[in-house]
């Protein structure tokens, strides 16, 4: 692709979204995955996979403050995080702002993935992956969780839509794992998509994480370029409570922890578990 072109989405057949392309800064077509980077000028630095785009250095700050500081501040005393993907390093960045997390691992398929993102998106990573309390595993994420002995506080699958390589992150099998090394009260998040556009997605993933946990729900946050609406966020944990934690007791606990964020505060966290109704209506036994 050329500079000073139009990049068009490709997630949806009937709409989508475009981005003008001020300057490719990589550019990798194979028989498996079509990856590019390139720089827009009100979006900085964006990064699509097969068509569809994945971040953006302008509004990636939500969707990484969102899957960190909800579970790990309704947790209230996570020591040990599991990241499942999330190779750009902005999960990392968020988690390691919590200072009494002891350890932080990361599961990722490709390590070339690490080193890609730390050339190419710099800003997303921040200088997380020198944090002495971070391992770096490569590994399938599925293999990760059903073979581990190690148990983890906090779960956080950021995987890709669920096609592709990303496919194995919504299975069964991939729930269970992380069900087996969670411990007691523990908090497993993934992004779900837009629900407004993809509510298969969220269905399908409600069922799948109810055969494992007791508290299965969603919450919600808006990502410009996830386009389409809300974005989704599964939640799932065998703690009912924790899902409704008072504005005030999570206040307490982002003030002990001493983080400043550009999107999430204790407000938004617990507006986020608010749904809309069609959400609501299309999922089984979830109390309005």
């Amino acid at each position: 692709m050329a500079d000073n072109t139009v990049w068009q989405e490709t997630l949806h057949d009937q709409f989508g979204q475009y981005f003008t392309v001020e300057r490719v800064l990589y550019h990798e077509k194979t028989d498996h995955q079509d990856l590019i980077i390139f720089e827009n000028a009100a979006f900085g630095r964006v990064m699509a996979l097969d068509g569809v785009v994945q971040t953006t250095e302008r509004d990636e700050f939500i969707y990484h403050e969102m899957m960190t500081h909800v579970p790990l501040l309704a947790h209230g005393h996570a020591k040990r995080v599991l990241i499942i993907g999330g190779g750009d390093g902005a999960m990392l960045r968020e988690v390691s702002r919590h200072r009494n997390v002891e350890s932080i691992t990361m599961v990722e398929i490709d390590a070339g993935v690490v080193a890609f993102c730390r050339q190419y998106l710099p800003n997303h990573s921040a200088g997380a992956y020198d944090d002495p309390r971070f391992t770096l595993v490569i590994d399938d994420g599925v293999n990760f969780v059903n073979q581990t002995t190690q148990t983890f506080d906090i779960i956080i699958s950021d995987c890709t839509d669920p096609i592709g390589p990303g496919e194995n992150l919504f299975t069964s099998a991939f729930y269970q794992g992380c069900k087996r090394c969670l411990t007691p009260g523990g908090i497993f998040v993934a992004q779900n998509g837009v629900c407004f556009l993809q509510q298969d997605e969220a269905i399908d993933s409600h069922r799948k994480l109810s055969h494992y946990f007791a508290d299965v729900s969603f919450y919600q946050a808006a990502v410009p370029t996830y386009y389409g609406g809300m974005m989704t966020f599964a939640w799932a944990s065998d703690n009912e409570a924790l899902r409704h934690l008072s504005t005030e007791i999570i206040q307490a606990r982002f003030h002990s922890a001493g983080i400043r964020c550009r999107y999430y505060n204790p407000a938004i966290h617990t507006a986020a578990f608010a749904l809309p109704q069609y959400l609501h209506d299309a999922l089984p036994h979830q109390a309005t």
